[in-house]
């Protein structure tokens, strides 16, 4: 996940070929010596990166972060990067009912995940439930449908219970 931040991008009006994690860098770093605060957002991969973006800004001088929030995000991080993480208060991950991709990758005691944990499921809010219990609750429901948890509709269609907190 972190090589992301390395992998060259483009720009339709530039034949420069920047890291995407520099091209975001010089975007972001003139607002935010404006002052402004800046929140990072995702879904699935996006969402992981938005992580890993907010706590590289957020080592920075003068960088404000305010947020950040992401939807169905896969871990992108050990246990080192766990401990290091500097923004769990301001992190907020929501997971919608049993969208598999937030328990990739599948190894519990090497990836981790940051921040709050909001889980939405069967209209309920859940925080920062255990994940062997999410699991099993997960179980029974994923049985019946697979894969259209992890749409973003999924994620929009609940948004009041999370624009609560």
């Amino acid at each position: 996940m972190h090589n992301l931040l390395k992998q060259p991008s483009f720009v339709s009006d530039s034949s420069e070929k920047l890291p995407l994690g520099i091209r975001i860098q010089n975007v972001l770093i003139p607002l935010m010596k404006e002052g402004k605060r800046v929140t990072f957002t995702g879904h699935s991969t996006g969402g992981s990166l938005a992580v890993l973006f907010a706590d590289r800004f957020y080592q920075l001088p003068n960088v404000k972060v305010k947020r950040v929030v992401t939807f169905g995000q896969p871990s992108c991080g050990g246990q080192l990067f766990y401990r290091n993480y500097s923004l769990h208060h301001k992190t907020y991950r929501i997971c919608c009912d049993v969208d598999i991709v937030t328990f990739l990758p599948p190894l519990p005691f090497i990836y981790r995940h940051v921040g709050k944990s909001l889980w939405l499921h069967e209209g309920v809010m859940f925080e920062n439930i255990s994940p062997s219990k999410r699991l099993w609750l997960s179980i029974k429901s994923w049985l019946l449908r697979p894969i259209t948890y992890h749409y973003m509709q999924k994620y929009i269609r609940n948004k009041s219970l999370f624009d609560e907190r």
